[in-house]
């Protein structure tokens, strides 16, 4: 059961990046100006949240916590957010850099999955370091953006988050696929199943 729950998260994760890909590739500005003004949305409720919790708590214990000064900085970020989402977007081109980030370090994890499988001694562990290796060099590409247009960036961007995710399903229905056809004979040998 905890095997096919982490092969479901698994799953839902990479269609999350699929759609977010998807998403970039229809309209950066637009999807980016969404997920800024969410998370806009978000530092308001917070700071709203922190600043009624300030009121509420004791006064010695408040003035531990500086629930009000934090409570008004969210506030303020997230006004900011939600109203100048344009300004941030033209002002930090550094955005792509966010998702160039990403990329990078689903491609670290990729690395440790496929070592992982290398030390489990699985044949298809080549597999998941080729992922490993696409979402590298994807991401560093993105890093030192090459591009002479923004857009064109974005586009790339949107196109290494669903490259990432779609050799994640293929790694996942592949390996799943010799775990069931070796599992009868496996006999607890870790938990990939005995692939020799």
């Amino acid at each position: 059961m905890k095997r096919w729950n982490t092969v479901l998260g698994k799953v839902v994760l990479c269609v999350c990046e699929i759609i977010v890909g998807v998403l970039l590739m229809a309209d950066p500005i637009v999807f980016t100006s969404g997920i800024i003004t969410a998370a806009g949305v978000v530092l308001l409720m917070m700071g709203a949240f922190t600043i009624f919790k300030y009121f509420r708590m004791d006064p010695l214990d408040a003035q531990k916590e500086q629930g009000l000064a934090k409570g008004i900085c969210a506030v303020l970020m997230g006004l900011f957010c939600v109203f100048q989402r344009e300004w941030i977007i033209t002002t930090f081109p550094l955005l792509t850099v966010v998702y160039g980030v990403v990329i990078l370090l689903t491609g670290i994890m990729r690395i440790q999955w496929a070592a992982d499988m290398l030390r489990m001694k699985k044949e298809q562990w080549y597999m998941a370091g080729a992922g490993a290796a696409v979402s590298v060099v994807l991401a560093i590409i993105i890093l030192l953006k090459p591009f002479k247009s923004t857009i064109v960036l974005w586009r790339f961007v949107a196109v290494s988050l669903i490259i990432g995710a779609v050799i994640d399903l293929v790694i996942l229905v592949f390996i799943n696929q010799v775990k069931e056809e070796t599992l009868p004979d496996s006999k607890g040998d870790g938990m990939y199943g005995n692939n020799k």
